[in-house]
């Protein structure tokens, strides 16, 4: 089958660094939006010039604001008795550093914890400038050198001694970080504000600010507005609203007047799809503030993007005429959000500035349509290359093409079932969904699990674990993508049980029921054996393997496991694998790098850890280990009972991980091994079913 490389992927090296770069800055403010929001509505209506003043001089009050004056004093920096000064000056820059730290260590509360350590000495070193460049710079800072450090003593320190070790290499490394913030950061990112905040001056002077709209309107078509918006705009837009009340730079980007123009041109003079879709994508992009709804219309006519940028240019003109501007970020960029953020004595020209700018875009884009003799393009074709640049598929994109939750041409024949090394949860996961698939009548569909990095496009549905489904998307762009948390009893397996129903041929009644019948006759490849009595040779063996080798031997069988936290579990049964002789010690971390990258939490209590891709390498021979913790352990937040550790040399261990699927997702077996008494016990409940 021949491969078609997609023209994005050959050309968009620089494009897709500045992207990912954009997405990186975005994930650090995006979360904290909600605070913004709630600065910029505090000071629209406590301070001295906010609504509740406005209004009462108008309705001639003539008392004081004591109470008023008090909330909303914005003193020098973060002097003042009110909230507004120090949410700006310590609350939202430190939010946006633990943010940072803990995207820099994998979501973990540590590197969040000095990320804001570190983003204090930044706060402190810059004599009041809001550090939103010094939190985007020391929070990551934080957490990567965080996690860097705590990774030189993993699984080293004694037992005990971790929570001792753990808070006191926080605070030392914390502590020095702030230092380095406060002598190094903060003036540093102060200089370059007030370098950016003067070219910005000589632009707003020189009346060339809308010139900005050459680039911007065309970045956001590219997605590279994040960059430009969370990266520029937005510190420099809060810093000029700290001294003047509000700023034109937060419309330079999110004003929706371009994007309304287009959508309606398209409404009135537009043809096909792309007239009949455009007054559903107005809704979306104007009041909910979807911008990327519009990307598609102009990448389906390249030459529409004039009119964007001319509506851009007279939208930032209106602002600057009339002196406007937003005291906050007005994210998403909808026109409620953007009148929220509106001071009074800017309403007027901000309201002006979208009425403009859609006005323009709309009439030069009118102008080209109706010049323009041909269909208005394929709108899927440029839905897609949308997709494309965005480097994911769109939550909107449905709108446009029409798409719901399945695949529109055809019916779902191959699903696979992808995670990091394709050795372990995936083939859990993939045996459980297989028998619901197959019990459902739906024999020629194949359930197969892979890793990830050995996917290819050629399946009709990919399943992942919800950590995982975005690195599964890049492959397998033209797959449904399904996300799952819990890999033994996910109701997401029936939801696409329905999902089957609706798109193949639904099987008869008489076929249902003959598939989901239990097979009677003996599954030839693997068998259990049990001793006939205590102290005999009892293990589990697999015919693919060496004839007379454990792949499951009485000694990595352990009924009452000592470990109390998730690490020394699997500390636990790595070992177990080691002292079999299945695995090199190197393949014990590579069990722990694997739970940083995705959780091995099963559901119903099992945790499956195992090596990483990469670790295959340091694997002897297929075994498996099996330690019961009668007190539980916490595993992120879940109990687990059962911990199966795993080394697969090659596929001979997949029907095994398959047959203790079904041991787990039934209640009675799960029982019994809850009671075993011996690892014969064990062995007897795991050997007692075929193969899946």
């Amino acid at each position: 089958m021949a491969t078609t490389t997609h023209p994005a992927a050959r050309s968009g090296g620089a494009r897709m660094h500045v992207q990912r770069f954009g997405t990186f800055l975005s994930n650090m403010v995006l979360p904290n939006i909600g605070a913004f929001i709630a600065w910029g509505l505090i000071t629209a209506l406590f301070i001295e010039t906010g609504w509740i003043t406005l209004i009462g001089d108008a309705l001639g009050y003539e008392g004081g604001y004591g109470f008023v004056e008090d909330l909303g004093a914005w003193g020098d920096g973060a002097e003042g008795t009110g909230i507004v000064g120090p949410m700006i000056t310590y609350l939202l820059p430190l939010l946006i550093g633990y943010t940072g730290g803990r995207m820099m260590y994998d979501d973990n509360l540590r590197g969040g914890v000095v990320g804001a350590i570190a983003t204090m000495g930044a706060i402190t070193g810059a004599e009041g400038t809001p550090m939103f460049l010094g939190a985007m710079i020391m929070g990551p800072l934080g957490g990567w050198t965080m996690k860097k450090l705590d990774a030189l003593w993993a699984h080293k320190i004694r037992p005990g001694f971790e929570m001792l070790v753990n808070n006191f290499s926080a605070g030392i490394w914390g502590g020095f970080l702030a230092v380095v913030g406060f002598v190094v950061a903060g003036p540093v990112v102060q200089a370059f504000s007030n370098l950016a905040s003067n070219v910005v001056d000589t632009l707003v002077e020189s009346n060339l600010l809308p010139l900005t709209s050459i680039f911007i309107e065309p970045a956001k078509v590219l997605f590279l507005n994040n960059a430009i918006n969370q990266g520029i705009l937005t510190p420099l837009g809060t810093t000029e609203a700290t001294e003047a009340g509000q700023s034109i730079l937060f419309l330079l980007e999110a004003n929706p007047g371009p994007g309304l123009g287009l959508l309606l041109a398209f409404a009135v003079f537009g043809r096909g799809a792309a007239k009949a879709s455009a007054p559903g994508a107005i809704l979306i992009q104007f009041v909910g503030g979807i911008h990327e709804i519009y990307f598609p219309y102009v990448l389906a006519k390249p030459k529409l993007i004039a009119a964007v940028i001319l509506g851009g240019m007279a939208g930032v003109a209106t602002n600057v005429l009339f002196g406007s501007g937003l005291r906050s970020p007005a994210s998403p960029g909808s026109i409620i959000a953007v009148w929220a953020a509106s001071p009074p004595s800017s309403l007027i020209g901000v309201t002006l500035s979208v009425l403009v700018a859609a006005g323009v875009t709309f009439l030069v884009a009118a102008f080209l349509l109706k010049l323009d003799k041909d269909d208005d393009g394929d709108l899927t074709a440029a839905t897609a290359a949308m997709e494309a640049r965005k480097g994911k598929k769109s939550s909107v994109s449905s709108a446009l093409t029409g798409a719901g939750a399945a695949r529109s041409d055809g019916p779902i024949r191959s699903i696979v079932f992808a995670c990091d090394a394709g050795m372990g949860s995936s083939a859990m996961g993939a045996s459980v969904l297989r028998k619901k698939v197959h019990g459902a009548g739906f024999d020629d569909v194949t359930v197969v699990n892979k890793a990830i990095s050995n996917l290819t496009d050629d399946y009709d549905l990919v399943v992942t674990h919800e950590d995982l489904t975005e690195r599964a998307e890049q492959r397998t762009g033209s797959a449904v993508h399904v996300s799952v948390s819990d890999f033994m009893s996910s109701p997401r397996y029936d939801e696409i049980v329905e999902m089957l129903q609706r798109t193949n041929s639904a099987p008869t009644a008489e076929e249902a029921t003959a598939a989901a019948a239990p097979d009677g006759a003996a599954v030839p490849g693997r068998q259990a054996t049990a001793p006939a009595a205590a102290g005999g040779t009892a293990r589990l063996t697999d015919e693919g393997t060496d004839e007379g080798v454990d792949v499951l031997a009485v000694e990595s069988i352990v009924l009452d496991g000592s470990a109390t936290t998730r690490d020394e579990a699997i500390q636990e049964a790595g070992e177990l694998l080691v002292a079999a002789g299945a695995v090199d010690p190197s393949y014990v971390q590579a069990m722990h790098e694997r739970e940083t990258s995705v959780s091995t939490y099963m559901g119903n209590r099992l945790a499956l850890p195992h090596g990483t891709n990469e670790a295959k390498p340091a694997i002897r021979r297929t075994a498996i280990s099996f330690v019961r913790h009668a007190r539980g352990v916490d595993w992120n937040g879940k109990e687990v009972s059962f911990v199966i550790g795993v080394a697969g040399a090659g596929d001979d261990h997949l029907k095994l991980l398959g047959r203790i699927a079904e041991v787990f997702v039934d209640p009675a077996q799960v029982a019994r091994l809850e009671e075993a008494q011996s690892p014969a016990d064990v062995l007897a409940v795991l050997g007692s079913l075929q193969p899946a």
